[in-house]
This record gives C-alpha cells, sequence and structure tokens, in this order.
C-alpha cells in the first residue's frame, strides 16, 4: 500500500531528512527507503510539505518492529504532532480516550496527548483543551532550524501554518526592517530575525509576548528583535513609516488594522494579509480592502495571492502579498 513520500536524489537525502524534520513532517512508521539512486521520505501529512518538494506514493516498508495507534484501534487516526505532544480533535469522549492511549502505547516518541475542547475564543485567540495524557500544555516545537516554547492554553499556535511561515520567511533580505503586528510567540519574527532582519512584533495576550521574548532569546537574536505587548494601533505613531515588510496573520479581522499598516509601511513595503474568505471570491475582498486602505498614497501591486488551507466548508483561509510603493 503506497504512502505519502517526499522523492529527491540520494545526493539530497540527509539536507531534506533535517529539514523535514524540523517540522515533525516525517512520518516514523514507516522506513526511509533508497531506490534507484533516490531517496524516498515517508510524511505525515503531504499538504504540510513545502511546495519546493515532490510528494509522491510509495510502497515504504513499516518499520520493522515499530508499533503505531493504527494497530491497536484498527484504523488511522488523524493527529497532529507539536514538539512532544499529539493533538487531536475529537467529539466523542470515548473515541478520544480510545485514540489517545493507543497513541500513548505506540512506539510515537510523545509525552502528552491533548484534545481540542472549545473553538477559538476571545482576543487572545485561545481555546480550551482536554489533556488525555500527559500533564501539561506547554511544549518546546521546532520549525526550519528555529525553536518555539509556547503553551496552547495560553497563546495561539498552530504547526499547519509552518509551511506558509517559511514561504514567507524565504523572501526576507538582510538589513530589511520588518514589523508583524499580530506576533504571537514569534514564529514570523524570530526567522526573520535569523535572516539579518531588524524586527518588531506586537501581540495584545502578555503571555504571547512573554514566550516571544524568550523565543528571541533561546533562538540567539535578541539583538534585533523588539517585542511590545498591547493593541499595534496604539504603538504604530512610533514605527510610523518604517517597515520594509508588514504581517498580518489575524485572518478574521485584519481588515480593521489596514490604515495602520499603511501608516507603518516604508516608502516600499511588502504586506502579508491573511483572510478567511468564501471560495466564491476567496482573494478579491482583500485586494480590494488594501487598495482602498493604501491608495492614492501608494501604488499597489499584488504580488501573490494563495490560499493557504481549507478553512470550513466552501471557505479558505487565503493570503495576499501587496506590494505597496509610495
Amino acid at each position: 500500500m503506497g504512502v505519502p513520500c517526499v522523492r529527491v536524489p540520494v545526493t539530497d537525502g540527509e539536507a531534506t531528512r533535517q529539514r523535514l524534520a524540523e517540522t515533525d513532517a516525517i512520518d516514523d512508521g514507516y522506513d526511509i527507503t533508497a531506490e534507484d539512486g533516490v531517496l524516498y521520505v515517508p510524511v505525515t501529512d503531504p499538504a504540510e510539505v513545502p511546495d519546493t518538494f515532490e510528494v509522491v506514493e510509495f510502497d515504504a516498508p513499516v518499520r520493522e518492529g515499530q508499533t503505531m495507534p493504527a494497530d491497536e484501534l484498527g484504523f488511522a487516526p488523524s493527529y497532529e504532532r507539536l514538539g512532544d505532544l499529539v493533538i487531536i480533535d475529537e467529539d466523542d469522549p470515548e473515541r478520544a480516550r480510545a485514540i489517545a492511549d493507543a497513541i500513548m502505547a505506540s512506539d510515537l516518541p510523545v509525552e502528552g496527548v491533548l484534545n481540542r475542547a472549545s473553538k477559538i475564543k476571545g482576543t487572545e485567540r485561545v481555546r480550551d483543551w482536554a489533556v488525555l495524557a500527559g500533564d501539561t500544555t506547554e511544549v518546546l516545537h521546532r520549525e526550519y532550524g528555529c525553536s518555539f516554547e509556547l503553551d496552547l492554553a495560553e497563546v495561539y499556535f498552530s504547526p499547519r501554518l509552518a509551511t506558509e511561515r517559511h514561504r514567507v520567511v524565504e523572501q526576507v533580505s538582510e538589513g530589511e526592517r520588518a514589523f508583524d503586528m499580530f506576533a504571537g510567540v514569534g514564529p514570523f519574527v524570530v526567522p526573520f530575525a535569523k535572516r539579518g532582519a531588524t524586527c518588531v512584533g506586537t501581540d495584545i495576550n502578555e503571555r504571547a509576548v512573554e514566550y516571544l521574548r524568550a523565543n528571541v532569546e533561546r533562538n540567539g537574536v535578541p539583538d534585533r528583535v523588539t517585542a511590545i505587548c498591547g493593541d499595534v494601533r496604539e504603538v504604530a505613531s512610533d514605527y510610523e513609516g518604517w517597515a520594509d515588510r508588514i504581517v498580518m496573520n489575524l485572518p478574521h479581522s485584519a481588515g480593521e488594522f489596514l490604515e495602520t499598516a499603511v501608516e507603518l509601511a516604508g516608502d516600499d513595503c511588502t504586506i502579508h494579509y491573511y483572510d478567511i474568505q468564501p471560495d466564491t471570491d476567496p482573494f478579491g475582498p482583500g485586494e480590494r480592502a488594501i487598495r482602498a486602505a493604501a491608495e492614492p498614497e501608494y501604488a499597489v501591486s499584488i504580488e501573490t495571492h494563495r490560499t493557504v488551507r481549507s478553512y470550513a466548508p466552501g471557505e479558505h483561509n487565503v493570503v495576499v502579498d501587496a506590494r505597496l510603493r509610495r
């Protein structure tokens, strides 16, 4: 039976393995296999693999002696890995308990299992969790060479966005000035800073900013990141015309902050604007909102627009990359 695998030349194998391991994308239940000069690396979720890799179906052998959750359950459960925690999303408590028990009984290198117990709520974008195994909601997550400490019960963080974050990070040049208006624990500003950018990150969640400051230290970039707790609209005047790049990852309400983004923008600035829209017109509302806020002071060009992921039936989480030139 075929499983999704990244296919690369053997000569690129180790670099590829390391890059996929940084995002916990490798499926430990199958062996990495070399065949005719090509390496096949099993992955857990093809949607989370960077677009630069080719994903194919390949009959990878099951790792000998490796016990997986499906061996206990008789079906393959859906779950996400975040550091040494596993996240599931089950409404049935009995099914959730069975999956958690099977995960902990397997050979997966995990320390706990969490089940989503509510939707994201409030201005601080947190949710409730049921701790089914282990004793904590705090975790150390590694992503593309950066490490992030966070507590899922106190901050917003999605491992599913790792590929999208990396897409943006790869556009950053040394010497840039980047502003993340809703920075969270730092998954944008920390890798920006590691590429040589000077960064400012704001967030209304005090605990998120505490983790952001800790993660800046952890990743060795304290001289390149300023972390501010508060509403970005209240501090924007201190950075008027400052930014070469702005991240607006607040999909349900980023439009309310576009005037502030324009205030922050320098003479030539790229804005990464995240939105939730129906599939009938996923990009139009965001593009029109950016133009309405920035023109005629700026000439606006849409550099990229793409679907990040499916959000709900008929709705998508999308991004519009817009360049503003004064």
